[in-house]
């Protein structure tokens, strides 16, 4: 089964500016990603950007590389402009891996893409399991609650689902024996159909309101298969702390 992967990277950053380019073991991040992406059976790995300092790094390493336009709102936008400039067919699968996550296991990409073909559904993304209470009540950690068949049922910044005979709990308490809590992973795997139907749809307004975008899907109905990951997938780089912690891991 074939399969691209497009990784949008953008210049800008409210915590960490010019993050694509930041100094990771003496290669830049953009480069580690898309190293790691290379690893997996993708066909094609393609960094799409909107700026020219990325466009040149990128070059440079021999990676492949797509400018796109620096209007888009989201990284799915840019996405499906590579869809679009390319003229992919509706069934070819596209897999979205993030550009701050230099340690990606190429397994998972793998995974996600193999999910959304076997499947048979539009979009398949992955999870991993919540061990604790403190990420439970996180709102950076996006909670997945799915159906039997695997299909996401909603996905939220809250405490989902609220164990109503239980919480509240301490921070530190285990949750596995009240409920299989799972964490979004921020990967995804889409059908080039489904892509270029997103961005004719308006931000809906559980996607508003939560400020995820895999709600405008969601709310139209449209079957997300969620599966657990294979591999432990080490967190990607937001802060100046995450950006010590993979260093010190890659020294």
């Amino acid at each position: 089964m074939q399969f691209i992967v497009v990784i949008p990277s953008r210049f800008l950053s409210t915590r960490l500016p010019g993050k694509p380019l930041i100094d990771i073991a003496g290669k830049t991040m953009i480069q580690r990603v898309y190293e790691q992406a290379s690893k997996s059976t993708a066909a094609d790995v393609i960094v799409a950007t909107d700026d020219t300092r990325i466009f040149d790094v990128v070059q440079r390493f021999g990676g492949a590389v797509e400018m796109t336009s620096p209007a888009h709102a989201s990284g799915t936008d840019r996405l499906q402009e590579v869809v679009s400039r390319r003229r992919l067919a509706d069934d070819t699968v596209v897999v979205n891996v993030q550009g701050d996550e230099p340690l990606v296991p190429p397994a998972i990409i793998d995974q996600v893409a193999n999910n959304l073909a076997h499947e048979r559904v539009e979009m398949a993304t992955l999870s991993t399991p919540i061990a604790g209470a403190a990420d439970v009540f996180d709102p950076n950690v996006v909670k997945v609650v799915t159906a039997l068949d695997g299909t996401a049922l909603y996905f939220s910044r809250a405490p989902l689902p609220w164990a109503r005979d239980v919480f509240p709990v301490e921070p530190g308490a285990p949750v596995k024996d009240i409920y299989p809590y799972a964490c979004h992973v921020g990967i995804y795997a889409y059908r080039a159909r489904l892509l270029n139907e997103f961005v004719t749809w308006p931000v809906g307004q559980l996607e508003r309101v939560e400020r995820l975008e895999q709600l405008r899907v969601v709310e139209r109905g449209i079957p997300i298969h969620v599966d657990t990951a294979c591999e432990a997938i080490p967190p990607g780089v937001d802060t100046e702390k995450d950006l010590e912690r993979v260093r010190q891991y890659l020294a």
